[in-house]
């Protein structure tokens, strides 16, 4: 069991969201755990980052997130469960998936 080869970027297909997640853009870091993020469903929610994602992976303003919204308070609160990569939020763009959304890109 080894690492699965991969010959071209093009070829790896990002995680999409799941039945019960949508997609959202970091609007404010807020400290520790905390974000909030403005949801492609038309809520901003206060969401916290997953303590699996909090030490392994660094979110910024304006990354492409998933987020799972909480059963309760759903409209207002969820978890980051993903973020992409730049790479990943331009095959996004091109496929149609991020299609009204002003994204410019920040070094």
């Amino acid at each position: 069991m080894g690492k699965r080869k991969i010959l071209t970027e093009s070829a790896i297909k990002p995680r999409l969201p799941e039945e019960g997640e949508v997609l959202g853009i970091v609007e404010k870091l807020l400290g520790y755990d905390r974000v909030m993020v403005k949801c492609f469903d038309g809520f901003s929610r206060l969401c916290r980052i997953r303590g699996k994602m909090k030490r392994r992976v660094w979110i910024r303003l304006n990354d492409i997130v998933i987020v799972a919204p909480w059963n309760f308070q759903s409209e207002k609160r969820g978890d980051v469960t993903y973020r992409y990569r730049l790479n990943q939020t331009e095959w996004l763009i091109s496929n149609g998936y991020l299609k009204d959304v002003n994204f410019s890109v920040e070094v």
